[in-house]
């Protein structure tokens, strides 16, 4: 699974989510580092890549376009560090795959995941 984590997002967690594997790549690196939401939107669908972000207008967005892609993950816990980002997305990756393959926006909060499935109706 292919990731582009937004700002706002720890950047360092890229290089720790690429020693566990996975393809992450950052806004900031991306020349996405003063894109608006619409345009990350737009880059992640051509390229095949789930959003992280801390940010709810991209689950608006998805809501409002009733688009069935990219599939986005919003992480709702402030503070946290580049390490423990990085285990708690990997977390919701491996429990929530089949859902981030198929579309869907994911919240996740201190205690809990919700899983909405794209397209929103």
């Amino acid at each position: 699974m292919k990731l582009l984590l937004d700002q706002g997002t720890p950047r360092s967690a890229v290089g720790l989510l690429r020693l566990a594997g996975w393809d992450a790549v950052h806004t900031g690196e991306t020349g996405l580092a003063e894109a608006n939401d619409s345009e990350i939107i737009h880059r992640a669908t051509l390229e095949n890549r789930v959003v992280v972000t801390l940010d709810a207008d991209f689950h608006a967005i998805l809501a409002a376009t009733r688009d069935r892609a990219p599939s986005v993950i919003r992480i709702r816990i402030e503070g946290l560090q580049a390490a423990e980002f990085s285990r708690l997305l990997q977390s919701v990756l491996r429990q929530c795959a089949d859902e981030l393959q198929a579309g869907a926006m994911i919240s996740v909060g201190d205690f809990k995941i919700r899983v909405r499935r794209l397209p929103v109706v």
